[in-house]
């Protein structure tokens, strides 16, 4: 067990003395998890919107391969991703493949399926006759979507929690697709898995512990967001619209 204590004083040694390589593989990280998180949700909350409020053939097919995608391995979509950005691929063009950005497009389509999935469920929960008042009322189609997303925000922060926690955690696509290059596109994730395979486990528990404390820190952080939003603020959302 001497070696698990080693691990954690070696984790408290690397915060407190700000060693440069684990900042900046904490930084990768972060930057990693951010945009990838933001693309999810640039095309994850219309898509989960529209099959959330939609009543049109075949929405109940693109829910079930939504839901199904929850379970996507991270190692097959990071393959996949690599083989259309190697050069002389359909996208070798991009100068994407063993980059950040090639990373952040891997695990943006790890984190859509969680981000459309959970809106859709989360508006699909709300009652019917909230939008149909608000359409009475005279709200548009962009209106009634920022009503069901303002309804349905606890769901939808719930959807962000996930993708995020996702995006940190995610060790397949990144090596795949970042080839786990030291200094460059290397993520806590994979810089333990690289300890653990070189016999460094004191270094490997260290990252570990950071990566647990960096998931928790924002967990929390997001999940007080959540909490907050939850909070009623009285009356019913589609009064805010008056037919013109």
């Amino acid at each position: 067990m001497s070696f698990i204590w080693e691990g954690v004083r070696e984790a408290v040694d690397l915060l407190l003395h700000g060693d440069p390589q684990v900042m900046h593989i904490l930084g990768t990280t972060l930057h990693i998890a951010v945009f990838s998180t933001a693309l999810a949700l640039l095309f994850g909350l219309p898509c989960g919107l529209a099959l959330g409020l939609g009543r049109f053939r075949g929405r109940g097919v693109g829910v079930a391969l939504l839901n199904a995608g929850l379970g996507l391995p991270p190692v097959v979509v990071g393959l996949v991703v690599a083989l259309f950005l190697f050069r002389g691929a359909p996208l070798g063009g991009l100068d994407l493949i063993y980059t950040v950005n090639g990373i952040v497009l891997a695990q943006a389509i790890l984190a859509f399926p969680i981000v459309a999935a959970f809106t859709a469920s989360a508006v699909q929960a709300l009652p019917g006759a909230l939008f149909e008042q608000a359409r009475a009322l005279g709200a548009s189609k962009l209106q009634v979507g920022a009503l069901a997303l303002r309804e349905a925000r606890v769901g939808v922060f719930g959807a962000l929690i996930a993708a995020f926690g996702s995006a940190l955690s995610e060790v397949g696509a990144v090596v795949l697709v970042g080839g786990n290059i030291a200094g460059q596109t290397q993520t806590l994730a994979s810089a333990v898995l690289t300890e653990v395979s070189t016999g460094e486990y004191g270094t490997a528990i260290a990252l570990g512990i950071l990566l647990l404390g960096l998931i928790l820190i924002c967990g929390a952080g997001l999940t007080l967001l959540q909490q907050r939003g939850s909070v009623p603020r009285g009356g019913v959302g589609a009064t805010r619209w008056r037919a013109s």
